[in-house]
């Protein structure tokens, strides 16, 4: 598992890469491992737990053995004090190249817009301070909507936690989901993107409101500085909203309005037969007889969208804190952009379950441990460099054959006694 994740970090490739790769350097305890050995451990990782230990399991996937390691290393770091008083939760999809495993390979909606393949779907919880505290594995057709609530049962009793409050994106909440957090027993708190198009009363109410904005963060005076938001709360009966609105992104959302309109007058000219199959056009579009027309009153209310994002929220924090709280959901998605692209996670080309989630649990690790390393150097006043730019940009599809041939060489092979070779910020063997 450690030579994994190593490999991971440091040469990310396919796992038959990590076998040729380490025999370049001296990491302790890894020279007589064979490719099995890799395999074995990932289908070990992946294993379901007995039935006596599948208490908290969620309705889409079993418990299995990664699961104890993320309690032990929660565990681990744990003090009188320490909670999940702010989560983070969003999912991502993976897609197979092979087979997609025995259950696990699910068509689904592709975040990676491939519906062409099977897929799984990893949701991801991380901390208030960014640390990723556990994953989840599951079939590809399994719907945001309805992963939210096992989740937060399931943090409860994986980690002894009492009180929970979780901040998700707009495709986990429903009406259903909001009634079953506010329930008594979970006393859990909450901020949810919301929909602006889909939700009635949001479209209607809340972004009629005629309530002043509190201004945030005003226009940058620097490129470093934050993106300009204001905020205001609408409370409509016992919800709670807070619209945010950034003016650098009303601007944005205004030219490429502009741009797609533009672009369907000069496309209806030459005839409008395959303009329905593009969304981007099809929004603006209305039937007149057996012609295809710009309707101009959806062109003028999709104006009142321009810049705007609402939240709605139990929780006991002004606007500000709600809106800053719920920006810092990026955390997840760097995440998972580490884990596809970085990690170099896809392509899967496993056949069983069992390996693909210790597969994709490999690269959860090399997270974790990232993390570790970043939080340790910022402890020490040290320069924290992304990773991506200190290990060199996500190889392309010849990164593994490189690797490969490299790792084959004479040359390569040449380490003095007690040397180590030394590749990103630090030398693996230590």
């Amino acid at each position: 598992m450690f030579l994994t994740v190593l490999h991971r970090l440091f040469d990310p490739g396919s796992d038959r890469a990590a076998e040729v790769w380490q025999k370049g350097y001296a990491i302790e305890g890894v020279q007589e491992l064979q490719l099995h050995h890799l395999y074995r451990a990932m289908a070990w990782l992946g294993e379901p737990l007995g039935d006596d230990q599948q208490f908290g399991a969620t309705p889409f996937s079993v418990r299995r053995t990664k699961d104890l390691i993320e309690e032990a290393l929660f565990a681990r770091r744990r003090d009188l004090f320490s909670g999940l008083d702010l989560v983070f939760f969003d999912t991502t999809s993976i897609y197979f190249e092979g087979q997609g495993g025995q259950d696990i390979g699910q068509y689904g909606k592709s975040k990676d817009h491939r519906p062409d393949r099977k897929q799984m779907i990893v949701g991801a919880v991380l901390d208030q301070e960014g640390r990723p505290i556990c994953c989840e594995l599951w079939p590809g057709n399994t719907s945001d909507a309805k992963a939210l609530i096992p989740i937060v049962d399931r943090l409860r009793v994986r980690f002894a936690i009492r009180r929970i409050c979780v901040v998700a994106d707009r495709g986990m909440i429903s009406k259903k989901t909001i009634e079953e957090l506010k329930k008594v027993h979970r006393d859990t708190r909450f901020i949810l993107g919301a929909r602006l198009r889909a939700v009635k009363e949001i479209r209607e109410q809340v972004l009629a409101d005629p309530g002043r904005y509190l201004s945030v963060y005003g226009p940058r005076a620097h490129s470093k500085d934050p993106a300009p938001l204001k905020v205001k709360q609408v409370r409509i009966e016992d919800r709670c909203y807070v619209v945010c609105s950034n003016e650098e992104q009303v601007r944005k959302d205004r030219a490429d309005r502009e741009a797609i309109v533009a672009g369907l007058r000069d496309r209806l000219k030459r005839g409008d037969k395959s303009l329905i199959g593009n969304k981007g056009y099809r929004r603006f579009l209305k039937t007149v007889g057996k012609r295809f027309e710009i309707d101009e009153q959806k062109v003028r209310a999709e104006a009142r969208f321009d810049g705007i994002w609402v939240l709605q929220s139990d929780a006991e924090l002004t606007p500000t804190d709600t809106a800053s709280r719920y920006k810092e959901l990026w955390m997840v998605e760097g995440m998972f952009r580490t884990l596809k692209s970085v990690l170099e996670t896809r392509p899967v080309y496993h056949k069983c379950d069992e390996t693909i989630c210790g597969h994709v649990f490999c690269s959860f690790l090399g997270l974790v441990l990232l993390r570790e390393f970043q939080a340790r150097m910022e402890t020490r006043g040290w320069r924290v460099w992304p990773w991506a730019r200190r290990c060199g940009s996500a190889p392309n599809k010849q990164a593994v054959e490189k690797s490969v041939a490299r790792a084959s060489s004479p040359r390569f092979h040449r380490l003095e006694a007690g040397a180590t070779r030394q590749r990103g910020p630090f030398s693996t063997g230590c």
